[in-house]
């Protein structure tokens, strides 16, 4: 579970970036790369990587390439043409000798689109891009580079012309399979039919009556001749291969890793090998366990937001380093984490009696890949499995080189055109850092690993709240965020002066009362929202309209303001939202959440987007960000041994892209 990277990146594009070296001075190195469209492509810098000892960056380095190995595994699952698709995009820009100037910059505008969003669909809206070129001249270029000795992967005895026309509909019609997740596709539709990804395959909701899943979380499920059918991903099953490569590197990791940290690789190498649920509760429970080590990794099949039931993992890899320096802060919350579950605003039913251990870091990270990589959450709080957390604990962290470089790059022109006065944009620019901070770290630590569900829930939440249970836990986390803003409990911990906790709380309150405005910058077209975190935050900031008066919307020249005007009556509202939230995940009331979302959490008014994103236009903002990551190399001795692993940070996305399809095809 986490909170998505909603702040912006810099947006002052220097025509050309000087490679940076590890130790070069923060304030003489870039952070934007280049603009794209709609996108930002941002550097991240693991400042302290240099530092570490040997083993631990051998370490790091093993993890890196399990994360590269898997990384093919999020694309086939995001849209079953993705890998072909990236193939002939790549093989036309490593030979592109010859081919039209236009036709060769609009492939590159699209590629790179294509690599940030990992696949044809965008992040946030779910929704297709499309090339603007006319496929004549896409066609064109293919034979050019063909001729230049590019390979395609054309299917067996198919030419190069049948592989583009089966193609074309995915490449040039936005019609054809438009969302690749669709929580809400209308009337007489069905969720898994509308949507593009290829977690199903020729299934609906209504196949799955009566059908108990073996591999639920990691499998793709196929209706073969009326019958359902589980691939497992795991050795043996689907994504094989990739597995394998994956399994080689953490087998290599763990002789690197300290005694907990080796318990739990084996366990996922483990899970890997079987794919059993038992193995993977094994591994969530041996991960959890290991506190201490100062590197960590995520890798496996985790959250759930692309499937439109909330029940299939999408693959993803995080490997991080501790930030000691920013570790203290976040620590303070979860050792008071018993203190929060015991104020909580729901009754005490649904509180924890003996919260167990939350592990609570800032970390480093070094790469990111498949589901969180190049556009990258914030923080992440893991285990999923609810009675894994319960008996067990949680691990949160929050991805500080994520939010500096997130933090360089927030304009204050952005801000001043939807606050309604200076101080509020006074207020944003003095305190964006600390209160962003705690707002994340709140989400995680205290948000996330908080509550229990009822002893009479039959199931876990997640069956029982079915495609509302995403957008409802990432609004319960929010809401916990929220309501403690104020609580003089973080000023007696040391994690904000007492003199200035309100001023504090009122920039966090504006800040995410405007961003339910300006969020709808991000989906350029229809009139519903598909992203579980943004709606999870319209639903908060509507519901607020219209149960208190914290918020007024207000009109400026033209201009429409979503403004917070009374931080206690804000706090209040959260507090009763927040208990109701948490009833609708104890009791598994899925009426209740849909209700919630259909009311206030999906739908907008369309001429308002248009506004916003008229305003936004004239400020040449993007509306999102992806990274490129750093770049870890080995020194090897005569006998192979790694004597020693180095950092860099590459100038370009195309050259990192391509350097990690390359490693996917050799290995």
């Amino acid at each position: 579970m986490r909170p998505t990277t909603w702040l912006l990146a810099t947006f002052i594009v220097p025509l050309l970036v000087a490679p940076v070296l590890a130790d070069e001075p923060k304030a003489e190195r870039p952070y934007l790369l280049e603009r794209v469209d709609e996108a930002a492509v941002a550097r991240i810098y693991a400042d302290g990587f240099t530092k570490l000892p040997l083993d631990q960056k051998v370490l790091l380095y093993h993890l890196y390439q399990a994360a590269v190995a898997g990384r093919d595994i999020y694309y086939d699952q995001r849209y079953v043409h993705s890998l072909a698709m990236r193939e002939i995009l790549e093989s036309i820009l490593t030979h592109s000798e010859g081919i039209d100037p236009a036709t060769l910059d609009e492939i590159r505008r699209y590629t790179k689109l294509f690599w940030l969003n990992s696949g044809p669909y965008a992040h946030l809206t779910a929704r297709k891009f499309v090339l603007k070129c006319t496929p004549e001249a896409f066609a064109a270029a293919a034979k050019s580079a063909a001729k230049a000795g590019a390979t395609f992967p054309s299917e067996k005895g198919e030419s190069l012309e049948s592989l583009l026309d089966r193609l074309r509909p995915s490449f040039f019609d936005p019609n054809f399979e438009p969302i690749v997740t669709n929580k809400t596709p209308g009337p007489g539709k069905d969720i898994l039919a509308t949507s593009a990804n290829n977690l199903y395959v020729g299934v609906e909701m209504k196949d799955l009556d009566g059908f108990r899943e073996q591999y639920a979380l990691n499998s793709r499920l196929v209706n073969r001749d009326g019958r359902l059918v589980e691939e497992p991903y795991r050795i043996g099953g689907k994504y094989s291969e990739q597995i394998r490569r994956i399994v080689g590197h953490l087998e290599e990791a763990a002789k690197h890793a300290p005694a907990t940290m080796r318990d739990a690789l084996h366990a996922l190498v483990q899970f890997y090998r079987t794919g059993t649920n038992e193995d993977r509760e094994k591994y969530d429970i041996a991960w959890v366990r290991d506190k201490d080590s100062p590197v960590d990794t995520i890798n496996g099949f985790i959250e759930v937001y692309m499937d439109a039931r909330g029940v299939k993992g999408s693959w993803e890899s995080v490997v991080f380093f501790v930030n000691q320096e920013k570790t203290g802060e976040i620590r303070k919350l979860a050792a008071d984490a018993q203190w929060f579950e015991d104020h909580m605003p729901w009754i005490k039913e649904y509180r924890k009696p003996n919260v167990q251990g939350i592990t609570a870091n800032a970390i480093e990270v070094v790469i990111e890949t498949g589901d969180c990589g190049p556009i990258t959450p914030i923080g992440i709080n893991l285990p999923n499995d609810q009675e894994v957390r319960e008996r067990y604990g949680s691990k949160s962290v929050s991805l500080s080189n994520v939010l500096e470089a997130s933090d360089k790059s927030t304009p204050t022109t952005f801000r001043a055109e939807f606050a309604w006065t200076p101080e509020e944009v006074a207020r944003a620019t003095k305190w964006s850092v600390l209160g962003g901070e705690l707002l994340v770290n709140m989400h995680e630590v205290i948000g996330h690993a908080s509550g229990r569900v009822s002893p009479t829930l039959q199931g876990k939440p997640q069956d029982l709240l079915k495609e509302q249970y995403s957008a409802l836990e990432e609004g319960r986390a929010d809401l916990v965020a929220l309501y403690f803003m104020p609580d003089p409990r973080l000023a007696e911990l040391g994690l904000v002066k007492a003199e200035d906790q309100a001023e504090v709380t009122q920039a966090v309150y504006e800040n995410y009362t405007r961003n339910g405005l300006v969020q709808l910058r991000r989906i350029p077209t229809g009139a519903q929202i598909e992203e579980d975190h943004m709606r999870n935050r319209q639903m908060v900031v509507r519901w607020l309209m219209e149960h208190t008066k914290a918020i007024e919307v207000r009109q400026r020249e033209g201009k429409t303001y979503y403004v917070m005007i009374d931080a206690k009556a804000f706090h209040e509202g959260v507090g009763k939202l927040l208990a109701e939230v948490q009833r609708i995940k104890s009791e598994g009331d899925y009426e209740a959440a849909k209700k919630l979302f259909e009311t206030y959490g999906i739908h907008f008014d369309p001429m308002l987007r248009d506004e916003v994103l008229a305003r936004v236009k004239k400020l040449d903002l993007p509306s999102y960000t992806g990274y490129v990551m750093p770049r870890l190399t080995p020194t090897t001795g005569e006998n192979g041994t790694i004597r020693d692993v180095t950092i860099s940070y590459p100038n370009d996305l195309t050259e990192q892209m391509l350097e990690f399809s390359a490693a996917g095809k050799s290995r």
